[in-house]
């Protein structure tokens, strides 16, 4: 009898999911909506809670302006709808797989995100195992692609900004320096490595290595060692929810080094909690709204404005929000060379595609990352982000 109950509570699950997407293998979504439109899926992937909440949601405000500006896609010599389903993994690795097997149990084409590495990579193996294509905007950790075949990004790698950050402080004088890094925390604790090794490759001093908990706010006791040796420069990839905390005790120590991090402190969050404090920061990004690369990124910049202007959204763009725009782009542009919504056509396909998006030319290498080879360098002044220089790795 519970077998028998088991299988009719399965059958009777299938049949409700086949009214929207029908019940069967990867595939990938298509049907119609109400209205008779031919609809494809495209998952979104990105944390709106928890520690990394803030920038994933300005990531979703770029995926959901590129679904306004481009709504359909061409498949052959049919037009579909293309309709966004959205998950919040909660920053958080078990949710993290929660939320991707929910996006497969839509059925979904294509999967968009996530910010933070972290939970990309816990959720990699799922979408591989379903066959479904998945483009990183701005998860940098070098594992997020590695062996997955189904994972693609637009954003560069850690290994080059660590380089590219490292560079920069030596070249503006820095002969020294402390890092501090996120224990159990992908991103932190890889930009921190690839930091490090970059900056002893130059010829720097590490004075000091320093680790913190996940949600610890108490930061004085690390500080205090750092500032014991005196580094030109602290290097410090984290949150947006930990980098203010750490920039105001540096100062209220008297720690006049430099403060640095990568792109996730490009958020203005860190300006209005840090204070006066976050004056001088440096921190590497992929786009600023002063140095359009191309067309596509002028008009993005115009009509971005725009539409975070009518969802009551500070006009100032991110550019998490500009490589969610571009992740949309070579989905569509995948899905058009495919001429197909079967998620393995597309993902052969989008080793192929190349774009001019907003964050510029993008293609993919052999592993699914994005072919990039400069950095925006950006600093805290005047409790505003200001450009400072476009760099690459010498």
């Amino acid at each position: 009898m519970k077998l028998r109950k088991g299988l009719a509570l399965a059958l009777s699950a299938c049949m409700s999911i086949s009214l929207l997407t029908g019940c069967g293998g990867g595939s990938g979504a298509s049907g119609a909506d109400k209205g008779g439109d031919k609809v494809i899926k495209i998952g979104v992937f990105e944390p709106t809670t928890g520690e990394n909440g803030g920038g994933g949601f300005q990531e979703v405000l770029g995926i959901r302006y590129a679904n306004k500006m481009h709504p359909t896609v061409n498949v052959g010599t049919d037009e579909y709808k293309i309709e966004l389903v959205e998950v919040d993994n909660k920053s958080d690795k078990t949710e993290a797989v929660n939320a991707a097997q929910k996006l497969v149990s839509e059925k979904v084409s294509v999967v968009l995100g996530s910010y933070g590495s972290g939970v990309s990579i816990a959720a990699g193996q799922i979408f591989a195992d379903a066959k479904i294509p998945a483009i990183g905007c701005s998860c940098t950790n070098p594992q997020v692609t590695q062996g997955n075949d189904f994972y693609f990004r637009v954003c560069f790698l850690d290994p080059f900004q660590g380089t590219v950050m490292a560079n920069y402080a030596v070249d503006n004088g820095a002969k020294s320096a402390a890092v501090i890094t996120q224990l159990g925390d992908d991103y932190s604790s890889g930009l921190g490595s690839f930091f490090k090794n970059a900056f002893t490759d130059l010829g720097g001093s590490i004075v000091s290595e320093e680790q913190f908990q996940t949600n610890q706010t108490d930061f004085k006791a690390i500080l205090t060692n750092i500032k014991a040796q005196n580094p030109d420069i602290i290097f410090a990839p984290s949150s947006i929810t930990t980098a203010p905390l750490i920039i105001k005790q540096a100062r209220e120590l008297g720690i006049t080094a430099t403060i640095a991090a990568g792109d996730t402190w490009e958020n203005s969050t860190i300006i209005e909690n840090a204070g006066d404090s976050a004056e001088g920061v440096v921190l590497s990004t992929f786009f600023d709204e002063a140095e359009p690369a191309n067309d596509e990124a002028a008009s993005f910049i115009k009509g971005f404005k725009e539409y975070l202007k009518e969802n009551k959204q500070e006009e100032i763009i991110p550019a998490v929000s500009a490589l969610g725009y571009d992740s949309y782009l070579a989905a569509i542009k995948a899905i058009e060379a495919a001429g197909s919504t079967d998620t393995t056509a597309i993902r052969d396909a989008l080793k192929g595609v190349a774009i001019d998006g907003v964050t510029g030319s993008i293609s993919f290498d052999e592993n699914g990352d994005a072919k990039k080879d400069m950095a925006f360098i950006k600093t805290i002044e005047d409790g505003k982000f200001k450009f400072l220089t476009t760099t690459t790795v010498k």
